[in-house]
């Protein structure tokens, strides 16, 4: 089997590194694998470091031949490529190849490769780091983790999708594209967006750094470094995640508003915070964490 991809970040370059270099394969027989990006950097280096089997020039260089594509940029470039492998790619693909995907969202993007009638099944491994880049990825980045895939009528493109989700050491996981998109909405783009705006609050936001951030700064130690860590990654990742999922964020960061509404007005009590609400708020925030019934 020849597996493309397209993009080859943390995510692509850890799919490649983990076929490459695991021996997971099982039911996922991978001969070639052959990579493009934008810029050619990430191909090119794992090249050299025999991740892959060839750096194409061209996507359609990428896509000759393949029986699996997989999609592993920005959700709006997926979005765009979706357009390009149904019009001028098209006749790059080989008959019966399937198309798969790894953004951070899923709707829009199983509705736009079943508007343009493609051998799609849509796919989120839930998985990643802070850094970004090729030079980033690990071959054991998906090990036990969940990799959603959206269910579609075509079960042995959905089985192959699985089989390599499961050659990279991750556990295949059915649902539904706009559940995935309220879910991850939640527990991936909210964080997302929240650690963005923690830095805006307190070291400044789009225009000038506040005057007392240097001192802060100076005194920040794991608490601060573990709630930011998010706001370290690819800028343009998240921003295609605002894009393609907009509505669903801004409704889980108006539950988050009416919350922290809450709080403020705890804190700004008569006479002080009530000591008791407060250390049963804290209570049971750790409760819920400790309680994934």
């Amino acid at each position: 089997m020849r597996l493309a991809l397209l993009g080859l970040g943390l995510i692509g370059g850890s799919v490649a590194r983990a076929l490459r270099g695991a021996g997971r394969a099982g039911e996922l027989q991978i001969d070639q694998i052959v990579a493009w990006s934008p810029s050619g950097d990430g191909p090119a280096r794992a090249l050299r470091d025999g991740v892959i089997d060839l750096a194409a020039e061209v996507p359609e260089g990428a896509i000759s031949g393949a029986d699996l594509v997989l999609l592993a940029g920005p959700a709006p470039d997926i979005l765009a490529q979706l357009d390009d492998l149904a019009g001028p790619w098209r006749n790059a693909l080989a008959p019966g190849a399937v198309i798969t995907d790894v953004a951070s969202t899923k709707a829009a993007i199983v509705e736009r490769a079943t508007a343009l009638e493609l051998r799609f099944v849509g796919g989120h491994p839930m998985a990643g780091r802070e850094a970004s880049g090729y030079e980033a990825s690990v071959a054991d980045l998906f090990v036990e983790r969940p990799w959603v895939v959206v269910p579609a009528a075509d079960e042995a493109a959905v089985q192959r999708v699985e089989a390599l989700a499961s050659a990279t050491g991750a556990t295949p996981r059915r649902m539904a594209a706009a559940d995935h998109d309220d879910a991850v909405a939640a527990v991936s783009h909210l964080p997302l967006v929240v650690a963005a705006a923690l830095v805006e609050a307190v070291a400044g936001g789009r225009t000038d750094s506040r005057p007392d951030w240097p001192v802060v700064a100076a005194l920040a130690a794991t608490g601060w470094r573990d709630m930011t860590r998010l706001a370290r990654g690819d800028a343009t990742m998240g921003a295609g995640i605002a894009a393609t999922n907009g509505p669903r964020i801004a409704s889980r960061v108006r539950d988050l508003i009416e919350v922290l509404d809450s709080w403020a007005a705890e804190l700004e009590r008569d006479g002080g915070p009530d000591g008791d609400a407060v250390a049963g708020r804290l209570r049971l925030a750790r409760d819920r964490l400790e309680d994934r019934s």
